[in-house]
């Protein structure tokens, strides 16, 4: 494993060009003068195994792993955290001196973490939320919310066996309800998340209807691009408590930069307007 003087890391993805990761990490290496890089990959698929080897070999801290790699790069690990084998999927990749690479999971953490700073005396247990959504980020933050003590995780999704799936690996906390008949269960349901693509650039938009929720329910989603998703100002024209996406982007990156560039980094006003203006992230 090279030695270059400096720290190495960098994000994997396929395409890659909508990550703000890069800005992200590059706005605390330059806020903390540090000398260090943080470089995007375009990676298809089937070159995944053979960039992570290359990689290791010249010296990467780590990286992070996006769409469409979080599951797959689980075979390529020698080691995986509890939280990402429970999950079954990886954000974070540390590489070890000795060219091992270890998996974790960040995603659970970000969410939590985000919900906090926007609420700091929110108390997830006793709780039930509903999950539009089966796919890894509804699992990481299914099973985050349980390690919270949350109630009860309702997931609706599309297609039924994907969240089936979910609900048969974290256990009796998780049921399944139909994406039909999703709107009944919204009364009941003290969080409200989306963890689809719908509402995003370049995606449909959020189809599910809100007006059932409860007045007291708190709505979050994880689109962060546009910022103001269609569930957000779905939940803002009905008085309901919201949480957007771009702190959970925010949060889930810190234990990566900690660990490849022994910083822990401050969240600032200015970075979220920084990474909304951003041109990629």
């Amino acid at each position: 494993m090279k030695d270059n003087g400096f720290p190495l890391a960098g994000v994997l993805g396929y395409p890659i060009s909508q990550s703000k990761s890069p800005k992200l990490h590059n706005y605390w290496l330059s806020k903390y003068k540090i000398q260090g890089f943080y470089v995007p990959f375009s990676v298809p698929t089937d070159k995944l195994k053979k960039t992570l080897s290359s990689l290791v070999h010249l010296g990467f801290k780590g990286v992070n792993i996006t769409i469409p790699h979080k599951t797959t790069v689980l075979s390529f690990a020698d080691s995986i955290t509890d939280r990402a084998s429970l999950i079954g999927a990886a954000n974070t990749l540390y590489f070890s001196g000795n060219g091992k690479i270890h998996a974790d999971n960040t995603d659970g953490h970000g969410f939590i973490q985000n919900i906090l700073d926007t609420y700091p005396d929110y108390d997830f247990y006793d709780k039930i939320a509903l999950i539009y959504g089966a796919g890894g980020s509804a699992r990481a933050i299914a099973s985050s919310l349980i390690s919270n003590g949350i109630k009860e995780v309702r997931i609706s999704n599309r297609t039924r066996s994907k969240a089936q799936i979910i609900s048969e690996n974290l256990g009796a906390k998780v049921s399944v309800i139909d994406w039909r008949s999703a709107p009944e269960n919204l009364k009941q349901a003290d969080l409200i998340i989306n963890t689809t693509s719908m509402g995003m650039v370049g995606q449909p938009e959020f189809s599910q209807p809100i007006s059932r929720a409860s007045k007291s329910a708190l709505v979050v989603d994880i689109v962060y691009n546009p910022l103001q998703t269609d569930l957000i100002k779905q939940a803002n024209s009905l008085n309901l408590k919201t949480v957007t996406g771009i702190g959970m982007l925010i949060n889930q990156a810190i234990p990566g930069f900690e660990h490849w560039f022994q910083k822990t980094p401050e969240i600032e006003k200015d970075l979220k307007e920084y990474l909304l203006n951003a041109d990629s992230r």
